[in-house]
């Protein structure tokens, strides 16, 4: 009698439901631990009690190029449910928003001079078409935008957004990273009916209908490799056993669980690098703004977060019991002390500049505040970041690794996620025990 290939996947996020879902169709007896309440990782939501659709914890939005999660969505029966629009994002200069996500609004922004536009313009369009992305990944986008847009063009717009991501990394991260950004972005935005935990939600019940179980609140502690081949998975309220294991989780996290992996493979593992996540969510009894649902914030003018998202003049309020909703991001060092800071001393080091969007605002307005953090959030690419990464399939036979920092040159986000779980699903297929 043929006994399925036994499979644990070690977290529900967007990644690791993409694998369960493919290999549980192909028949594999598949098991998803994931060790918070709920399934959706960064792109899980939460919702008030007054609410219709649930929030995202971390922004979250869908480009027209992402294929990926677009073709999951048809596949497993939502793909009506995926619309788009086209909200202002912005930049912040010198007190003041300016729209900037058409080539007309570039035009008249007031802070450059025809010369620089047409500069980097010109960068912008040979990014946007370039196709091979590997001759970027050897220099900086520092210093390659700089000597190619100008200082001025780069230090007004481009910086503040290396500076906002990347803190001081900002110099290291290499040009391949922008020219993902530049390359696969659109000016309309996709959005799920009932947010992303909808499309979760959906995904989670898929793969249990195909046969899966998918574990909440179940974290793994210790992955054991076995002499006759296998893994013994130890974790709170549980322990398994089988043949296949697939990690989807952080790279500190993952290295600390297999002690047992060669050490040149937990070297490229230890340096992978990244940046955290704090994200305060507002809901308020008045707009803050009249249209701009996202502005880029640089910090040399005094911002203590990254970027201003007002989610409903994107989505509208009625969604959310009438409340008008903002997000406060910031991309910060795992040690950033915003980490430690409770909720009250996060709102208190965000209220003095809120009235920079509104000068009407006091903090009154406020009816509701939740802050969600993440200390692995967004990877550090340095120069030649191809030849670093650690390979998805480990020098351990059956052991699988597959996480954000293994996208690239692609920049972290939903549709990766999707990508790269597929991507790791079907390697096992392929793959002979």
């Amino acid at each position: 009698m043929n006994q399925k290939t036994r499979v644990l996947i070690i977290g529900a996020g967007v990644a690791g439901l993409s694998a369960a879902y493919d290999l549980a169709r192909a028949d594999y007896d598949v098991t998803v631990w994931e060790a918070a309440p709920q399934a959706g990782g960064l792109a899980a939501g939460f919702k008030a009690s007054h609410w219709g659709w649930p929030l995202e914890k971390f922004y979250h939005h869908l480009f027209q190029s992402d294929h990926d999660i677009i073709r999951l969505a048809e596949e497993i029966g939502i793909g009506n449910d995926v619309f788009f629009r086209r909200p202002i994002t912005s930049v912040w200069k010198n007190g003041r928003s300016y729209p900037f996500d058409s080539p007309l609004r570039v035009l008249l922004f007031p802070h450059l001079n025809v010369l620089d536009k047409a500069r980097m313009g010109a960068v912008i369009a040979y990014l946007r078409f370039s196709s091979q992305w590997q001759k970027f990944e050897r220099v900086t986008a520092h210093e390659w935008l700089q000597r190619t847009m100008g200082r001025r063009a780069y230090e007004t717009l481009w910086e503040p957004l290396l500076v906002g991501k990347f803190g001081e990394h900002y110099r290291e991260v290499n040009l391949a990273w922008f020219w993902a950004r530049i390359h696969k972005r659109s000016p309309a935005l996709g959005y799920f009916r009932g947010g992303f935990q909808h499309f979760v939600d959906t995904l989670v019940r898929r793969v249990e209908g195909l046969g899966g179980k998918v574990y909440l609140s179940r974290p793994a502690r210790r992955i054991r490799p076995l002499p006759e081949g296998g893994f013994h998975v130890q974790g709170e309220g549980g322990e398994w056993r089988g043949d296949v294991v697939i990690a989807t989780i952080s790279p500190t996290v993952f290295q600390r669980m297999v002690p047992e992996l060669p050490s040149s493979y937990l070297e490229k593992v230890r340096n992978l690098r990244y940046m955290g996540a704090v994200v305060m969510t507002l809901a308020l009894k008045h707009r803050m703004t009249e249209q701009d649902y996202w502005i880029n914030l640089p910090k040399k003018e005094g911002f203590p977060f990254l970027a201003f998202v007002e989610h409903t003049n994107y989505m509208d309020r009625e969604h959310y019991g009438g409340d008008y909703i903002v997000y406060l991001g910031d991309y910060l060092d795992p040690d950033h002390p915003y980490f430690q800071m409770s909720e009250q001393e996060l709102l208190d080091t965000f209220l003095p500049v809120l009235p920079c969007f509104n000068p009407n605002f006091t903090p009154d307005w406020i009816t509701g505040v939740w802050v969600h953090k993440a200390t692995y959030a967004q990877p550090v690419v340095p120069v030649n970041y191809s030849r670093q990464i650690p390979d998805i399939v480990t020098p351990i036979r059956g052991l699988y690794y597959a996480s954000m920092s293994q996208v690239y040159p692609w920049d972290r986000g939903t549709n990766y996620a999707v990508e790269i779980g597929r991507r790791v699903a079907e390697i096992v297929q392929s793959r002979k025990l």
